[in-house]
This record gives C-alpha cells, sequence and structure tokens, in this order.
C-alpha cells in the first residue's frame, strides 16, 4: 500500500534547507555534471594556447580528468550511497563527504597549475581517502561481495601514483599506458554493475519483460575483461589482446540480448541503460580492431567514456537523484533531452570519424557541445534536488 500511494501521489515541494553534504551522491554528482559541462571548452582553451598549459600535456589532462575527476567523482558518489544501502551503515556525510569533496576539487585545480607535486599528492589521495571512507562501512557489516570496491578504489590511486610519477619524470613509462589501465578499471566498474542493476530496473520499470543472466554469460563476460585488464597492466599489445577483445565483445552483446533492450523503448528511465551498455561492445569491437591497426584507440577509448560511461553516469544520476530524495522514478522532457545529447555525443564522436576520417575536428566539436549541453542540463535541473532534503522528510 505505501509503495501504491508512492506511485500515485504527486511530488511534494522540496523543503527548504540545505542538504548537499547529507549523502555521497549529492556533492559528487553535482560537482561531477558541473565539471563534464565545464572542463570539454576548458580543455580546448587549454589546447588552442589561449590558457597556460599545465605539466600534463592538453590530450594526456584531458583523458586524466576525465578518468580521475569526472567519472572517479561520480563512482565515488554511487558507491557511498549503495554502500549505505548494502551495509545499513553509514558512509561518510557531513563535515567528511564535505572534506572529501573539497579535496576532490582542489585535485581539479591544482592539475592546471605549475605545483606538479603537490598535484599529484592530492590526485592519488582522493582516491585512497574514498577508499577508506568505503571500507569502514564494510569491514564492519562484513560485506564481503563488495570488498572489491575497495581495492578498486586503491588501484585507482595507484595508477594515479604511476601517471603522475611518471610526468614528474621519476618513472620512464609512457602516460597512456596508465591511462589505459584506468579504462579498464573503468569498464570493470560498469560491467559488473550494469549486470547487477540494468536487468533488475528492466524488469522493475517494465512490465512483461524478462531480463535474465545465464552463469556462463556472466562468467566469460566478466572474466574477459579482467584478463584485458591484466594483458593492459603487463604492457601486451596485438593480435593476443586483440584475441581477448574480441572474445568479450561477444559475450557482452550475448548478455546485452538477455536484458531484452527492445522492450523498454517506451522507458527513458531504463533505454537510457540499455543504450549506453551496447556501447560496451562497441568498444571491445574497437579496441581489437584497433590492436591490428585498422582503427584509431582514441575511437576505443570514446565509445567506452562517451558512449557507456556517459550514458549510464547521467542515466544513473537522474535515477539515484530521484530516487533518493524520495521523488517518482519518472523521467520528464528535460531528463530524456540530457539523455539524448549524451547519447548522440557519442555516435558522433566516435560514428563520424569512422565513415568521414577528415572530418574528425568536427566530430569533436560538435560531440563537446552535445556533451556539454547535456552535463550542463542536469547541473541546471538537479542543482535543487541535490542541495535541497528530501521531499518526504527521511534522512539522506
Amino acid at each position: 500500500m505505501a509503495l501504491l500511494q508512492q506511485l500515485e501521489e504527486p511530488p511534494r515541494a522540496s523543503p527548504k534547507g540545505f542538504a548537499l553534504f547529507a549523502l555521497g551522491f549529492r556533492p559528487f554528482y553535482l560537482l561531477a555534471s558541473i565539471f563534464a559541462a565545464l572542463s570539454i571548452p576548458l580543455w580546448a582553451l587549454q589546447f588552442s594556447g589561449l590558457l597556460p598549459r599545465p605539466y600534463l600535456s592538453g590530450p594526456v589532462w584531458h583523458a586524466h580528468e576525465m578518468l580521475f575527476g569526472f567519472t572517479l567523482a561520480v563512482i565515488v558518489g554511487f558507491l557511498f550511497t549503495a554502500g549505505r544501502n548494502w551495509t545499513n551503515l553509514p558512509t561518510p556525510t557531513g563535515w567528511k563527504l564535505c572534506g572529501l569533496a573539497a579535496l576532490w576539487v582542489l585535485a581539479r585545480v591544482l592539475v592546471l597549475t605549475p605545483y606538479t607535486v603537490a598535484a599529484a599528492v592530492v590526485n592519488v589521495a582522493f582516491p585512497l581517502a574514498a577508499a577508506l571512507g568505503l571500507a569502514v562501512p564494510f569491514i564492519k557489516a562484513r560485506n564481503r561481495r563488495n570488498y572489491f570496491f575497495i581495492a578498486l578504489l586503491v588501484l585507482f590511486a595507484l595508477v594515479a601514483a604511476l601517471i603522475h610519477l611518471t610526468a614528474l619524470g621519476v618513472l620512464a613509462m609512457p602516460a597512456w599506458a596508465g591511462l589505459q589501465v584506468a579504462l579498464d578499471i573503468v569498464l570493470f566498474i560498469i560491467v559488473v554493475m550494469g549486470g547487477r542493476v540494468i536487468p533488475m530496473f528492466t524488469n522493475n520499470g517494465v512490465p512483461g519483460t524478462s531480463a535474465t543472466r545465464k552463469p556462463f554469460v556472466e562468467t566469460v563476460a566478466l572474466g574477459s575483461v579482467l584478463v584485458l585488464l591484466a594483458a593492459d597492466a603487463v604492457g601486451l599489445q596485438g593480435w593476443p589482446v586483440a584475441a581477448v577483445a574480441t572474445v568479450a565483445c561477444v559475450a557482452h552483446l550475448w548478455r546485452w540480448g538477455l536484458w531484452q533492450p527492445w522492450k523498454t523503448l517506451r522507458t527513458p528511465l531504463v533505454w537510457v541503460l540499455h543504450l549506453a551498455y551496447l556501447w560496451v561492445p562497441i568498444h571491445l569491437l574497437l579496441r581489437a580492431i584497433s590492436e591490428v591497426g585498422l582503427v584509431t584507440s582514441s575511437l576505443s577509448a570514446h565509445a567506452l567514456t562517451v558512449g557507456a560511461a556517459g550514458g549510464l553516469i547521467i542515466g544513473m544520476m537522474t535515477r539515484t537523484a530521484k530516487g533518493h530524495t524520495g521523488r517518482l522514478l519518472r523521467t520528464d522532457r528535460f531528463d530524456t533531452t540530457a539523455y539524448v545529447l549524451v547519447l548522440l555525443a557519442a555516435v558522433v564522436r566516435v560514428g563520424l570519424p569512422l565513415l568521414a576520417p577528415g572530418q574528425i575536428l568536427h566530430a569533436i566539436l560538435v560531440s563537446a557541445a552535445l556533451w556539454s549541453a547535456g552535463f550542463g542540463l542536469y547541473a541546471w535541473r538537479y542543482w535543487p534536488v541535490l542541495t535541497r532534503p528530501r521531499i518526504d522528510g527521511r534522512p539522506g
């Protein structure tokens, strides 16, 4: 009966007050969406020479900030929010959460300054601090099923350290090697969380669906991504990596088909997740092709970051913000517009260079505009949602 009333009653007006640090998703979703909207123009200004270039070169800065800035902020916000539900114990809130958010902001500022050592230290400290904030409730609750998220945050810190030590000249290795491992970590988090939530949201949100998971497909899909991560960590290239990526592509396309995406077309809150996940096998296919020199690795990377990560993030940020502030799980035209803008950004950034290689500059400019508009729209619409208390009076 309570659930029926929740579905039938219109949402009440947002109460007054400030609740930005009441739960992990609030500050990190807001900061990530603002940063996503502003960082692409900032990179363009830096790359054009209108802003001083920091010690991380233009494309490396762009890749670093999309992974260790935007994506990591959303991951931490999601894990702090989901972690409380998984353990029934508090994750960082209040001044602790404020401090973590400030550390993230400081890391974004310092990479634009000449203070290279400080930038390196803070960028390594943020994922470590987030791992600690997650480890306390997980270990207290003995939530062993999710311990690997703590390990992945520590691995983020290790990869960040390698990238910055390389940039500082302490280590002699390509910066892109560390970034590729970071991409693989993001891919693994996407496929784990996608496999948990997309079938559930599909069956709960779309009547008549029966999204399923098959143990063999799950094992191959997750295992092949871990093998790919290991291959990149040890520096393998060429046909061995292409073979692993091909197997992973087939497994994830099979996995996606088992979720019955064609039945979700009238439910934007669900189809956005399915369309975003489709970019996972696209990324893996392009990764395999790039390893044999037929396309550039940039297309594979952007299929993952813009298509899969961007699409899943915009979908989950709207869903989480609504659900954890007491609102109905329904999209409006602004939500759907944001979904379309971000997913179109992926189509343009990856598809146009494949069809017309000479149009790469136009692809970058149009894709950047679509991406910034999508996340800028989210930041504008959800600013009051994320900064005010829940409309049902509950904590969080």
